[in-house]
């Protein structure tokens, strides 16, 4: 997984401090030598870590990664350490800390689905969605690779996913048409038309449609659908979508699904990093 550009973690550091830290500055201490550690509070998944070392490098400092994004961490274990005077340390702490705190939140509950359909013997990946608060997109990319999981769409520019809210503006009787004339246009890309009922799925399966995202649907749903699928020798992939969570996984994978779609890793709470500060 590559690092976030200094750009981005130099954009971070401008939000937090745009003016340089008042407090640190007015105390009088930014010359003085420091050093700090991120520890586990808790067990978690490890996310940003390499992002939370160079933001220290940044302001001046040094830093070593002891457990890399991806990897598993329990309580008290060292994840990261920093030493540099103690004005750059203080002013990428906060920062670091809470990008390191979120991302490893996701990555966790990214992990935590993906082992409980592993546990019972299902492969299909999970794929997390574009529904991220502006502006937090980078982090979250890289928090549901830490976590295993991939991601479902960068954004509108990268991918073809047709939408009920398209199909407004599409007569019946044109929309088949249109579909085809996707792919034609954009013949490298998957044909993605999101559903909301079987009926709706069936038609749009027929009329070409090669991943059906399915809107709400249930577990039983998603199964029915498969059937009727398979008897009129249609063989789009199945990707349930809008509800997913770690409660219904399974049961998903279970029903026939091909992968997943969620966005609940990016409610998670964020994992539990300590930072400690040292003189000298």
């Amino acid at each position: 997984m590559e690092r976030l550009s200094d750009d981005v973690l130099h954009g971070w550091l401008r939000e937090d401090a745009p003016h340089g830290d008042l407090s640190t500055r007015a105390l009088g201490i930014g010359t003085a030598p420091a050093q700090l550690q991120f520890r586990a509070r808790q067990a978690l998944r490890v996310a940003l870590v390499e992002e939370a070392a160079r933001l220290f490098e940044l302001c001046g400092g040094s830093a070593e990664v002891h457990r890399p994004s991806g990897a598993d961490a329990q309580a008290g274990d060292l994840l990261l350490s920093a030493a540099g005077a103690a004005a750059g340390l203080l002013l990428a702490w906060k920062v670091a800390q809470t990008g390191m705190e979120v991302a490893s939140g996701i990555a966790g509950e990214t992990a935590r689905i993906l082992g409980l359909l592993r546990a019972a013997g299902h492969p299909q990946p999970l794929a997390c969605t574009r529904k991220t608060p502006p502006g937090g997109r980078a982090l979250a990319v890289r928090a549901v690779l830490a976590g295993g999981g991939v991601m479902h769409r960068l954004g509108l520019s990268e991918s073809l996913l047709v939408f009920p809210e398209h199909r407004l503006f599409l007569s019946p009787e044109v929309l088949p048409a249109r579909l085809a004339g996707l792919r034609v246009a954009q013949p490298e890309k998957r044909l993605v038309v999101e559903v909301g009922d079987e009926a709706e799925a069936l038609a749009l399966a027929a009329a070409g449609a090669e991943v059906l995202q399915l809107e709400r649907f249930t577990p039983d749903a998603l199964r029915r659908l498969k059937r009727a699928l398979q008897a009129r020798g249609l063989q789009p992939l199945l990707a349930p979508a809008g509800g997913v969570t770690a409660a219904n996984a399974v049961a998903y994978a279970e029903a026939g699904a091909d992968f997943l779609v969620s966005s609940a890793p990016y409610h998670a709470p964020p994992a539990d990093v300590q930072v400690r500060f040292t003189p000298g």
